[in-house]
């Protein structure tokens, strides 16, 4: 799943890696603790070109008869199919931005320890992400968004069974298009990324807070654990450990 994400990068690069329109994110501040329940930068289709948005982190069905609830997370498998996200997933794509995400590891014990999970080769990436805009009686309207995941790879496996859905870049304009709605065609963006190209490293528990926003949340406190050296079947306790260095800001 996804819980807790990051996305602490320079304007300019989110532009670019976005094609977005110039100054459409200039005013973006570094984030480094990203929760359920705050705004989040989506990225949607325009008439011309790509727009940046914000959402709140919690989807509410446009059905829904309050707006207390909201599903942080719609899984891949069966997105396409849930009365909550069906439509969302049919009409109202997104990508939302970040530049890595954090999980805990089960330690067998009441405190869990956080990692701060990133790709090797690409300092800024997107979720794929679906969007909703829920009006009540008195007509006020919120737009909120989930975070679609799948199964997950062997590295993300020694920490949970699921992970977020990250979209290679070359598929943004299918995700995003919105004449396509069959799920034939989106469901096989949906696969868990590969393990090799990410790693992870275990951070503080200062993250644990979500008032906590600060470059603390996500400084290393021990080795990277890299995808592409485990040595260990997904679910050991034991993984191979090799330094990795993380993504340039």
């Amino acid at each position: 799943m996804c819980g807790r994400f990051s996305l602490a990068v320079a304007p300019e690069r989110l532009q670019q890696h976005f094609q977005l329109e110039r100054g459409a994110v200039a005013a973006l501040q570094p984030r480094y603790n990203i929760a359920p329940s705050q705004p989040v930068l989506a990225v949607v289709a325009g008439s011309l070109q790509r727009q940046a948005t914000q959402f709140r982190w919690g989807l509410i069905p446009s059905w829904s008869r309050t707006p207390k609830a909201g599903w942080i997370n719609a899984r891949a498998e069966t997105v396409a199919e849930k009365p909550s996200f069906r439509q969302a997933f049919c009409r109202r794509r997104c990508l939302i931005p970040a530049d890595g995400f954090y999980e805990w590891a089960d330690q067998g014990t009441a405190k869990r320890q956080p990692y701060w999970f990133y790709l090797l080769d690409r300092p800024v990436f997107a979720f794929a992400g679906i969007w909703e805009r829920w009006r009540s009686p008195q007509g006020v309207e919120r737009e909120t968004c989930a975070i679609l995941n799948t199964p997950a790879n062997r590295l993300m496996g020694l920490f949970h069974e699921r992970m977020p859905a990250i979209l290679l870049e070359d598929d943004y304009d299918l995700w995003l298009d919105p004449q396509v709605r069959d799920p034939a065609r989106l469901l096989p963006l949906l696969r868990p990324y590969p393990a090799e190209a990410m790693a992870a490293y275990p951070v503080s528990t200062h993250v644990n807070n979500p008032r906590y926003e600060d470059p603390t949340c996500r400084a290393p406190i021990g080795e990277a654990v890299q995808g592409s050296n485990l040595s260990e079947p997904a679910g050991s306790a034991s993984p191979a450990v090799a330094p990795a260095s993380p993504p340039v800001p």
